[in-house]
């Protein structure tokens, strides 16, 4: 099947949304986005064509299922979020130079390279509020609001890549607005967390 390529919109919105989902379920990410090249729904930029290849969709099906029940589980969900940390920031700088990277636009290196740092840039803000929020959730002696963050992040990673294939204007806006409340909810949640560690250093 021919799939015609994606205009500069469409290339900006995908590398900005593959940063922002990064940081919130990697491994979602990159079966999702293979799966949807490899049965042909949507056309792959050239380099991000290595995530069609069955090992890596193999990979990546096992590892998004560890990542959905220790996502579920208080406590293992912060542990693995705090291992996550060297892994979701680099890969969504990867993923987003991927979308340039392989020769399409003018100028593709540049725009490479640009992608690239936005990408890290929204993996980090997307990874730090996610892990912020869990931590002081876990707080909380009832799993429910728990289970609920968990699969309230399940169900935004598919939305957000289907916006940005099908709809890339509307996909940039709703990553800015992401971005705008992840930043003001980490700083909200940091202030908080920082409060419980000097309760709990008073108490000693």
């Amino acid at each position: 099947m021919n799939l015609p390529e994606l205009d500069l919109p469409q290339l900006a919105a995908l590398a900005a949304t593959l940063g922002l989902a990064s940081g919130l379920r990697l491994y979602a990410v990159l079966f999702l986005t293979g799966l949807a090249g490899h049965l042909g729904w949507v056309p792959l930029p050239a380099g991000l064509q290595i995530l069609q290849s069955p090992t890596l969709l193999w990979g990546s099906a096992a590892l998004m299922a560890i990542e959905f029940v220790a996502d579920k589980i208080p406590w293992v969900d912060s542990l693995w979020d705090a291992l996550h940390s060297f892994i979701r920031i680099p890969a969504g700088a990867a993923l987003a130079y991927g979308v340039f990277g392989g020769g399409q636009g003018t100028d593709p290196q540049a725009w490479a390279l640009l992608a690239a740092l936005a990408g890290g840039g929204l993996a980090a803000t997307a990874h730090a509020a996610k892990a912020s929020t869990r931590a002081a959730a876990n707080h909380s002696p009832e799993p429910f609001s728990n289970w609920a963050l968990s699969l309230a992040g399940d169900a935004m990673v598919p939305g957000l890549l289907w916006l940005a294939w099908a709809h890339p204007w509307a996909a940039l806006a709703m990553v800015t607005l992401l971005l705008l409340t992840m930043l003001s909810i980490t700083l909200m949640l940091w202030r908080f967390i920082g409060r419980l560690w000097r309760k709990a250093r008073a108490g000693r």
